[in-house]
């Protein structure tokens, strides 16, 4: 094979590596927000949807309205979180496949708890 065509190779390979860490990373995105009472955590995946909801018992006190409105705003905040982390792992995709790059994207998804 000539020069050429290994570079060309070795690009591929490296847009290959990039994409397949880019849906490993978004395969993993989880975001938890917990309300600052500690009685409301939600958690949700990279689209947004809910994964967990955690309530204290501390929550049977509170009128049903408060408990409701502290949910979506939990899930609010959580989805916030996880849309965070699906742009850092999209950015670090197009970082990898821009011209003159000449290494992989490295994904590593991170769970913030709010």
């Amino acid at each position: 094979m000539s020069a050429e065509m290994d570079a060309l190779l070795g690009r591929v390979n490296q847009q290959l590596a990039a994409l397949e860490a880019t849906l490993h990373g978004l395969a993993g995105v989880r975001a938890r927000f917990g309300s600052p009472d500690g009685s409301v955590t939600a958690e949700v995946d990279a689209d947004g949807a809910l994964t967990g909801l955690w309530l204290a018992e501390s929550v049977t006190s509170q009128p049903p309205a408060e408990v409701s409105r502290l949910i979506l705003w939990a899930c609010q905040q959580a989805a916030a979180l996880a849309t965070a982390q699906r742009s850092r792992i999209i950015a670090d995709l197009n970082g990898s496949l821009s011209p003159g790059n000449v290494g992989a994207a490295r994904i590593v998804p991170d769970a913030t708890t709010g």
